[in-house]
C-alpha cells in the first residue's frame, strides 16, 4: 500500500508567559492510503494538535511531515492552502455551518474558493452521497444534529479529496446518530478515502482498522 502520510520526530512546543509547553514530543507515524485510522487519548494529550498539523492547519516546531510525498515545510503559505484545500476534507464536532446558507450552500464553499464552476452540481451530489437529496434546500435550524454532521461530511467531500480528517464528529451527537455517522466514515472509506478520526469514543476508535494511542504529547504503546 502506498503512503500517504509521514512524520518523524514530529514536535510542538507552545510558549505561554515564558512556559514551554510541549504538546507533541517526537510523534512518528505512518498512514497508508486507504486507510482508517483513529487516534485516541485523555483531553489535552495532543490529539487534536497532531490532527490540525497532519491537516496543514498547523505547523510542527520541529520534526518532518511528509503528506502524499510533499514536505509540507517546504510549501509556501499559499502553496500550503492550495494544497490543503486539494489534499484534505475537515469534519470538526461543532459542525460549523453557516447559518444564513442553505445546506447546498454550506457544502459549495470550498468549491467557490477553489473556483470551481460546477459548485452547484457537485455539491448537490455530495449531498446525495450523505444521504441528504431531500434536505439541499434546509438551513441549519432546519436540520437534525446528525443531519448538520452530514452536511458538514458533505462539504468535506465536496472537493473529492484523498484524506478525511475527523476531529470528535460525534462528540455533539446522541448514540444512534452517532453509529450512522461512523456508519458512513466507514462506507467513505471503502471507496478508497484514507480517513483519520479523533475521538474519545470506544466504539469509534474499534471500527477503525487501526488505533494510535496519544499520551501526553507521545504514541502510547
Amino acid at each position: 500500500m502506498r503512503e500517504i502520510i509521514k512524520t518523524n520526530n514530529l514536535t510542538k512546543i507552545y510558549k505561554m508567559d515564558y512556559i514551554e509547553v510541549k504538546a507533541l514530543d517526537c510523534i512518528s507515524i505512518n498512514v497508508n492510503n486507504g486507510e482508517i485510522v483513529a487516534i485516541t487519548g485523555a483531553s489535552g494529550s495532543g490529539k487534536s494538535t497532531l490532527l490540525h498539523i497532519l491537516g496543514c492547519l498547523d505547523l510542527a516546531t520541529s520534526g518532518d511531515y511528509i503528506l502524499d510525498g510533499e514536505d509540507v515545510k517546504n510549501l509556501s503559505k499559499d502553496a500550503l492552502a492550495k494544497f490543503r484545500n486539494k489534499k484534505i476534507g475537515f469534519v470538526f464536532q461543532v459542525f460549523n455551518l453557516l447559518p444564513r446558507l442553505s445546506a447546498l450552500e454550506n457544502v459549495e464553499l470550498p468549491i467557490l474558493y477553489a473556483g470551481n464552476r460546477e459548485a452547484k452540481e457537485r455539491s448537490a451530489k455530495a449531498l446525495g452521497v450523505v444521504g441528504l437529496s431531500d434536505r439541499i434546500k434546509h438551513f441549519p435550524n432546519q436540520l437534525s444534529g446528525g443531519e448538520k454532521q452530514r452536511v458538514a461530511i458533505a462539504r468535506a467531500i465536496v472537493n473529492e479529496p484523498s484524506i478525511i480528517l475527523a476531529d470528535e464528529p460525534t462528540g455533539n451527537l446522541d448514540s444512534k446518530t452517532s453509529h450512522e455517522i461512523m456508519d458512513l466514515f466507514l462506507e467513505l472509506n471503502a471507496t478508497g478515502r484514507t480517513i483519520i478520526i479523533v475521538t474519545h469514543e470506544s466504539f469509534i476508535a474499534n471500527n477503525c482498522k487501526r488505533i494510535i494511542r496519544i499520551h501526553d504529547g507521545k504514541i502510547k504503546d
